[in-house]
């Protein structure tokens, strides 16, 4: 019987470091990580893997690694049956988010995982997160046509993630879309939850534009915070991380900057600071005038899901603003609940 075969794209990070003589982590080539993890010699599927050519701490990740990490998968796309992408913490749910955006018409499992301690201290959960990873990326039980993270025993969707704890081993966490698998005796698969097999081939498109900011609301931000964001050199799009189910300041000059930002071309999204929920434009008087001048509600994206998808979405469309405008407020990869 033909074996499954997965291909390991080792992009850096915690589960392949080791300390320095001042007791920094720096990350180290691939091949150490067999010898942490013995047990991979012995799968029932081949893995094969591949390194990018600069490993970084993932606080480094940018969007042309990510254009990286998606043309190896896309030149690699045939000889496999699933993907495991090993990358540090910090940004993983960003790139999660996305290559989900960069691959359309995906059949195969992409799954990024990691781990909070090096494979080579004792306690590591590193050796775990990728034998699972492996396991559902090679599995003929289930096929997951979609780029997830597996962390602590939970499978979850890419641009549904967000990291939460800096120190405990379930690091991530999918507050508004439920896990779509879960690793105990079995590794259980709730296929009601994936995204539909998609008919056509794999499309990849990787240009990112990187001229978008966050502007994150607090009580007391005034007109010089609001308009040094908004009056960026460059600047084509602005996620606004406002109060609760969209709200923010109704304070004239606030409204007013961001009607000329938008009067500019900028584009606005609206996503809440909650872990938890979604925007609903309108649901408050304080938020309806944001919706008046053409802010567009995010829904329940996450801020790494929202952020990524405008990226793609300029980079994909760069003299189409009104597509990305409506694009945004639709769910391209299952970012958002329609």
């Amino acid at each position: 019987m033909n074996h499954n075969r997965v291909l390991i794209v080792y992009t850096g990070g915690t589960i392949g470091m080791v300390q320095d003589e001042h007791g920094s982590l720096h990350p180290f080539a691939l091949d150490r990580i067999y010898d942490a993890v013995p047990q991979l010699r012995a799968c029932s599927y081949d893995i094969d893997s591949v390194t990018l050519d600069h490993i970084i701490d993932s606080s480094n990740m940018s969007p042309s690694m990510w254009a990286d990490i998606a043309g190896i998968i896309e030149r690699e796309y045939d000889r496999y049956d699933g993907f495991v992408v090993l990358h540090g913490t910090d940004t993983m749910a960003y790139t999660a988010s996305a290559l989900s955006f960069m691959f359309k018409n995906l059949s195969k499992p992409v799954v990024l995982t990691g781990s909070q301690l090096p494979l080579g201290m004792l306690r590591s959960d590193g050796r775990e997160n990728i034998i699972c990873a492996l396991e559902i990326a090679s599995t003929r039980l289930a096929v997951i046509p979609e780029v997830c993270i597996f962390f602590e025993n939970h499978l979850y969707r890419g641009n549904r993630s967000t990291k939460l704890s800096a120190e405990n081993f379930d690091a991530f966490e999918s507050y508004n879309y439920p896990s779509l698998a879960k690793a105990g005796i079995n590794i259980s698969f709730k296929e009601r939850l994936f995204l539909p097999m998609p008919q056509g081939r794999l499309q990849v498109r990787t240009a990112c534009d990187t001229h978008v900011a966050v502007l994150k609301l607090f009580p007391g931000i005034g007109p010089e915070v609001v308009n040094a964001v908004l009056q960026a050199p460059g600047l084509q799009g602005v996620v606004i991380e406002t109060y609760g189910t969209g709200n923010a300041p109704t304070d004239p000059w606030f409204i007013s900057a961001l009607e000329e930002a938008i009067r500019r071309g900028i584009i606005v999204l609206n996503v809440t600071q909650c872990k938890a929920g979604a925007v609903k434009m309108r649901q408050y008087a304080a938020s309806c005038d944001m919706d008046r001048i053409g802010v567009i509600g995010g829904g329940d994206i996450t801020i790494e899901a929202a952020v990524t998808k405008m990226m793609y979405l300029l980079g994909s469309y760069p003299t189409d603003k009104e597509h990305v405008r409506m694009r945004l407020g639709q769910s391209l990869r299952g970012e958002i609940t329609e």
